[in-house]
């Protein structure tokens, strides 16, 4: 079928309508554990996931920033890299990108929209008679299309877990652990040690293997799963080779969240190990380069992100409570600096997390805009409220700033009205919470 921009949206939205996504069904509805279906996928598509070498990255938190650090480094060093990942926030081509030393492909390097269109066209039958998964079958048309352009190595996130995450058909170079939180219990486990069991599952036999942060409940369950199965290095054991680096590094990177010196510290790790599994030895100008404007050349966004100047605002996907009691405390400490005068946070969450575990985190000295985003997923910003103020109560917080948005477009209008009427203070404006609020919130600012 010939290539029409109205027929390519139609077949998009049938897709994500008809086949299980997490932004759509929910993890009840489109995780779907096991490699059966991606294995025989792979199968009918010739086998791509065996076309080229790969490095496989797996935690948490902080599986993009590393995954999005090192594509840039790769490919700036001269090799055609693939770029794997997940969610995406405005455009599902976001998952799945090639980049060249230089200049990425097509738009930030983003699979064509030809190349989607023919491939959701020529195998939806497939899909419908297999059930397949979006994942699955984003999964399927990143593989084909990184072995259809050649690249000389991709870095594949996964998706959730990794033991039984439709990724995990591939047999890497390396295969990465950026760390372990409670997020995903009733999928993965109720312990760090159960979680970081299910993580351990892209280790593969003789592949170099790399656990980004050490705690005392998951370094076991590691160690067992590599012991004479892998060489094991944890990232905040060792001093990498560029380590010395790491404060200009991080003064300069496009990636500013204070998270990301653990996240360096696991790309230059992986870096040295490449060294010796790909005998890559690009230079230090090069690397640092790479480094310090990975966001810029592989568009990677909603990561501690800039979206205003006037008004400033920041926005994070980080939505469980290890990643977003480290960007709350950040904005405390933003504050504290006294750039900004007043913190305001525009703020959603899904109803299977574990806000119980968040609302702790949260800075009472905030004023609050909670707002619900248009997925069935979302736990209603009527709810958040009520949790928030009770939460407030039963810990002596009186002094209660918060509101209800019907909409994040809504709230965003509510934030930046407010802003303008305090001028000339500076408030900090922060959205986040959720993926699914900072990616109705970035489509307003593009």
């Amino acid at each position: 079928m010939e290539f029409q921009e109205r027929a390519y949206d139609a077949l998009v939205a049938a897709i994500f309508q008809r086949f299980p996504s997490v932004q759509k069904a929910g993890l009840d509805g489109a995780y779907k554990p096991g490699l059966s279906h991606m294995e025989a996928f792979d199968e009918a598509l010739g086998h791509p996931s065996r076309a080229f070498r790969s490095i496989h990255v797996a935690g948490t938190n902080g599986k993009g920033s590393v995954s999005h650090m090192l594509a840039s480094v790769l490919s700036s060093a001269g090799l055609r890299t693939g770029l794997y990942t997940s969610p995406h926030l405005v455009d599902f081509r976001e998952r799945v990108r090639v980049l060249d030393s230089g200049a990425p492909r097509g738009e930030d390097g983003l699979v064509p929209k030809e190349y989607a269109f023919e491939f959701l066209t020529q195998w939806q039958g497939y899909f419908e008679e297999h059930g397949l998964s979006f994942f699955e079958i984003t999964t399927g048309m990143a593989f084909k299309y990184f072995a259809d352009c050649g690249v000389d190595i991709a870095v594949i996130e996964t998706g959730l877990g990794g033991l039984l995450d439709s990724t995990n058909i591939i047999t890497p170079v390396l295969s990465i652990v950026t760390n372990i939180g409670m997020d995903h219990m009733a999928y993965l486990g109720n312990t760090l040690a159960e979680i970081a069991a299910q993580k351990a599952g892209i280790f593969k036999p003789g592949v170099p293997a790399l656990v980004g942060e050490s705690n005392p409940e998951t370094d076991p369950v590691f160690s067992e799963a590599a012991w004479m199965c892998c060489p094991l290095t944890f990232a905040d054991q060792v001093k990498p080779s560029l380590w010395h680096r790491n404060k200009q590094l991080l003064a300069e990177m496009d990636l500013q969240a204070a998270v990301q010196q653990k996240n360096l510290r696991t790309v230059l790790a992986a870096l040295d190990i490449l060294r010796d599994a790909l005998g890559f030895r690009p230079d230090e100008a090069l690397i640092t380069d790479a480094i310090t404007h990975a966001a810029r050349r592989t568009g990677f966004h909603g990561r501690w992100e800039k979206l205003s100047d006037v008004p400033y605002i920041l926005c994070d996907i980080g939505h469980n409570a290890h990643a977003l009691e480290s960007n709350f405390a950040q904005l405390r400490q933003e504050v504290a600096s006294g750039r900004y005068q007043g913190l305001i946070i525009v703020y959603g969450v899904m109803a299977d997390k574990d806000f119980d575990a968040i609302l702790p985190l949260m800075p009472s000295e905030a004023t609050y805009f909670f707002a619900a985003p248009d997925t069935p997923r979302a736990l209603p910003a009527a709810e958040i409220l009520r949790r928030y103020k009770a939460w407030c109560t039963d810990h002596g917080h009186t002094a209660v700033r918060a509101y209800e948005a019907p909409t994040v477009r809504d709230a965003v209008r509510m934030v930046t009205s407010m802003a303008q009427s305090l001028s000339p203070d500076r408030p900090l404006i922060y959205i986040g919470g959720s993926t699914f609020v900072v990616s109705e919130a970035v489509k307003l600012f593009r």
